[in-house]
Formats: structure tokens, sequence, C-alpha cells
């Protein structure tokens, strides 16, 4: 995702949301709620749910969402953004995840949340700066975005709303998702697109604040 060339809105896209056991549910809505909506102004984006077996995922809560493919099965997408949750404790050690986002092209990924640990363990970070949740949550005893040079050799961490690097995005944690899905419609449709999306679901001055507040860095 250069943003060199952007679509229009007429133009199809389909967007890759990668999942798996222990995904939190509000990085779903973070994504595939925000395309949902977003299809409102952008009648040609599609987006398609894959996991590491096609069918039912259990994420964090118990809730269950369908996957549309499994990782040999999935379609070629314009962009793949991974998933957060505490799930991704497994994740980075699962073979079958880390090699699916290895032969994956690195300007085609994105993440969301404690997506980027596992984006970071496939080796897909390396030499890059990165974000992700920046803060411990309830036993937890280092942030995740300590972690991120654990599972991998990335350039720096950052406490950010967004990091982009050369075309690869990362998102902060929890509701940030929703930033991070925003940016990536920017970066396919324009600013503008993206802009009326953020109307659209109500959340423009949320993501103009968080902007301000936390920064949306290209590096």
């Amino acid at each position: 995702m250069d943003g060199g060339s952007m679509k229009s809105r007429e133009e199809p896209v389909l967007v890759g949301v990668v999942v798996y056991e222990g995904v939190e549910p509000i990085d779903i809505g973070g994504t595939v709620g925000v395309m949902s909506m977003a299809q409102r102004i952008l009648p040609a984006l599609r987006y398609t749910v894959i996991a590491e077996a096609k069918g039912p995922v259990k994420l964090a809560s118990g809730l269950v969402m369908m996957a549309d493919s499994d990782f040999q099965s999935a379609p070629s997408c314009d962009v793949y953004v991974v998933t957060g949750g505490p799930g991704w404790r497994d994740q980075v050690k699962n073979t079958a995840m880390l090699d699916f986002l290895k032969s994956r092209q690195t300007s085609a990924l994105a993440s969301v949340c404690t997506g980027a640990l596992i984006l970071s363990a496939s080796g897909q970070l390396d030499g890059k700066t990165a974000t992700t949740r920046r803060r411990a949550v309830g036993a937890e005893t280092d942030a995740p975005v300590d972690l991120l040079a654990t599972f991998g050799r990335i350039s720096s961490a950052r406490e950010a709303a967004i990091v982009d690097d050369h075309g690869v995005v990362t998102s902060g944690g929890v509701s940030l998702a929703i930033d991070g899905m925003l940016y990536v419609l920017g970066k396919l449709y324009g600013e503008a697109a993206r802009d009326e999306v953020a109307r659209v679901i109500e959340y423009d001055r949320a993501f103009a604040a968080n902007r301000g507040a936390l920064k949306h860095v290209k590096a």
C-alpha cells in the first residue's frame, strides 16, 4: 500500500482480515465493522475473513465468527489486515500463520492492535518501525509495544496511533483498530473517502483527536 495509485470509488478492492482463535471482538468491529459501513459509500469495497481453517473461529469472548477461507485457499487480496487479541501468544509460534504472512507481499500487510506482534514474528517487520497496544492489561507484565522486538528484528517500536513504514501499516491497540482501518482505506481510496467514512461511522472527531494526541508516524 504505497498510496501511489488511488482507486476510484467504483474500483474493486479486496481486504483480507486475518483471524485466529482468541481474537478480541473489538478488532473485528474495528476492521469488518468499519468496512461494512464503508461499503455504503465505497460500493466496490469487499472483505474476506481468512484463518488457518475455514469455518468457525472462536474469539476471545467465546463469540464465534466464520472464516471464508483457509490459508491454502485464500484469495489474492489488495491488503491483509492481521487482527489482535490474547490469542496472539499462540500465533507467534504458529508455523502455518507465520508461513502465510511470510508468503504475502510486505507492502500489502497491515495490523491492528497486537496483530503487529504476529507480523513481527513472521519477519515482515524486520528493519521497520511499528506500533501496537501501548499499555499492559490485567495480568500482563509487559506492554505489547515493549515486546515487538522480542519476536523479530524491528528497527524501533513507537507509541503512536498509526505507523506507516514504506506501506506496512500498524496501528495502536483496542479502539485504535478503527483508526488503523480508516488509515488503510485512505491509502486505498484517498483521504476524502476516508474522511467521509469517518463521518458515516461518527468517528471523525475521534480520528482527528487521536491523530493529534498520538500521531500518525511515517517512517
